[in-house]
């Protein structure tokens, strides 16, 4: 039995396929919010394909409907599901001033002062940085703050 023989007889079947397709590729994508619109539009489809309409206008419909679907709805759909990241205390310490209380080597992390509190350390440049000198935090890396000489 030939392919397209099979698809033009069983046009509902097929569209429930690719909407099946296209949502099983968007959770593989990890939310790009992309094919989710052609899997709806293939949604609709299903339904549309119970009319006399020939496979060429369904495939038409289909692609217009997706891309309507797409430009319109998926900015929206991406502002409102944006996973916001919450500042947290630790953020507030990019840009202060630490002591290093313990060498820091290009290979091995020391650890450095700030708030009364002792954090591991490592350069950012990687350059040594002496156990008293002042410095910078310019990221933090995990539990681990990237500082710099000032």
């Amino acid at each position: 039995m030939d392919f397209s023989f099979w698809v033009l007889n069983n046009l509902p079947w097929f569209w429930l396929g690719v909407t099946v397709l296209c949502i099983i590729i968007e959770g593989i994508s990890l939310g790009t919010l992309t094919s989710i619109w052609f899997g709806c539009g293939a949604f609709v489809m299903i339904f549309l394909s119970f009319l006399p309409i020939p496979f060429r206008f369904q495939l038409l419909i289909f692609v217009v409907t997706s891309l309507v679907l797409l430009i319109f709805t998926r900015p929206f759909a991406v502002k409102k599901l944006k996973v916001k990241k919450t500042p947290t205390n630790s953020d507030s310490l990019i840009g202060k001033k630490v002591l290093v209380t313990e060498k820091i080597t290009e290979l091995q992390k020391g650890t450095v002062k700030v708030n009364g509190v002792i954090w591991s350390a490592k350069s950012e440049d990687n350059t040594p940085i002496e156990k008293g000198a002042e410095c910078i935090v310019t990221a933090i890396e995990g539990v681990t703050l990237a500082v710099k000489k000032i």
